[in-house]
């Protein structure tokens, strides 16, 4: 007999940026209880070695899927898929995950001008999978990789209510805006969960409009699809959508947040 499993999603991140995407999959999965992990103990991500950050990911996730049970995980970070999704896979090959890539391909299909940036932290940025998908899908195009330090934990605050420097936020975009031949850059490609969040700001101080590329909902659409093919109990379980925090109990604007997403915040039981 097969062992199914509830109806449940998890969706995971460094921290709170993943919302962007869980926003999208609830649209398209509303009869799946969903379970979002923001790993605050160790944000941000872009301060650690690689090995042992994919060490430590790969570590937590043997406490998330015994405690949840998830029938599908989402790792809604650009800086952990890249590094780490693989390596869930083969730990964990009964488990179903869904990655995050920054969009590349897209990008490089809809420039016209064919100068295209790819805004990230700096983990995505020196991570041999991104040169990787830009040697095999934009190599008409110019693309230039973009890491920024203090975005992620810009959105962070932005997020949780707190107004922003916009004069920091302008230096932080600044390098992916070029002129070249008069060509300008007209695709800026979001590669963090973090910065749909900050994508309104962005507009405002860009020097002229581009296509910021937002992968939220494609993500969401393949968790989609890869969800319709995995045998589950039917119905969603009752047990509440949750926000589970790897630091502690969240803070009371955090809370806040997490309950305008439809989540209940909690921490994580099992470590």
């Amino acid at each position: 007999m097969t062992d199914r499993r509830t109806r449940t999603a998890l969706f995971f991140d460094s921290g709170i940026g993943g919302l962007s995407v869980l926003r999208e999959g609830r649209v398209l999965m509303p009869d799946w209880r969903f379970v979002y992990v923001a790993d605050d103990a160790a944000f941000p991500y872009g301060a650690w070695e690689e090995d042992a950050l994919r060490a430590h990911i790969t570590d937590l996730f043997s406490v998330l899927l015994e405690e949840y049970r998830p029938a599908l995980s989402v790792i809604a970070c650009n800086t952990a898929s890249t590094l780490a999704i693989d390596h869930l896979r083969e730990v964990y090959p009964d488990e179903t995950f869904v990655g995050t890539v920054p969009a590349i391909k897209p990008a490089a299909e809809r420039t016209r001008s064919g100068l295209v940036s790819v805004l990230a932290t700096p983990g995505t940025v020196k991570r041999q999978y991104t040169r990787e998908l830009i040697r095999q899908y934009a190599q008409k195009c110019h693309v230039r990789l973009v890491g920024s330090d203090n975005l992620a934990s810009m959105a962070e605050t932005y997020m949780r209510g707190t107004m922003i420097d916009e004069e920091a936020l302008r230096r932080e975009i600044e390098p992916c805006f070029r002129e070249e031949d008069g060509r300008r850059t007209d695709i800026v490609v979001l590669a963090c969960t973090h910065y749909p969040f900050l994508v309104n700001r962005f507009r405002k101080m860009a020097p002229w409009p581009v296509d910021w590329i937002d992968t939220s909902e494609a993500i969401a659409r393949r968790a989609k699809s890869l969800a319709d093919g995995i045998e589950t109990l039917p119905g969603k379980p009752d047990d509440p959508d949750l926000a589970v925090f790897t630091s502690g109990f969240p803070v009371p604007e955090l809370c806040r947040l997490m309950q305008g997403f439809g989540l209940t915040p909690t921490t994580l039981q099992g470590e």
